[in-house]
């Protein structure tokens, strides 16, 4: 596998760089509102939510820097595929909500099928890459 990034030319790194900002951010608020989303979690039945919730927000910070650096691109991108179909439906089930609560988790959960969707490009481009 090729640690060169699919394409070095700058709209490839603005968009990368786009890309794991996002991501950054969601896992920095994800530490600093640990204790609400071990609550969500929990109330969603997910199991051990205590630890969990804190493996997976330091897993899509991983993933993310493996993005943003390029290292180690397939384990990167699988492991952000593995991160938003393992939380998306689960937390942001908005189609069991009414009201304010159903939009804010349906934008969420149409939020995070996109950025799955690019973990599924990122994931094709690293495994084309491979000698």
């Amino acid at each position: 596998m090729s640690d060169t990034p699919p394409s070095n030319d700058p709209p490839s790194r603005l968009g990368r760089a786009l890309y794991s900002g996002i991501l950054a951010y969601m896992a920095v608020d994800g530490f600093m509102n640990n204790e609400k989303r071990v609550e969500v979690a929990r109330s969603k039945g997910v199991p051990a939510p205590d630890l969990l919730v804190p493996f997976v927000t330091g897993l899509l910070l991983v993933a993310n820097l493996g993005i943003l650096l390029w290292k180690y691109p397939r384990a990167s991108a699988g492991a952000l595929v593995v991160f938003f179909l393992g939380t998306t439906p689960s937390i942001h089930d908005f189609w069991t909500m009414e009201g304010k609560e159903r939009q804010e988790n349906k934008i969420n959960f149409l939020k995070n099928i996109a950025l799955l969707g690019g973990a599924i490009v990122l994931l094709d481009e690293a495994t084309d890459r491979e000698p």
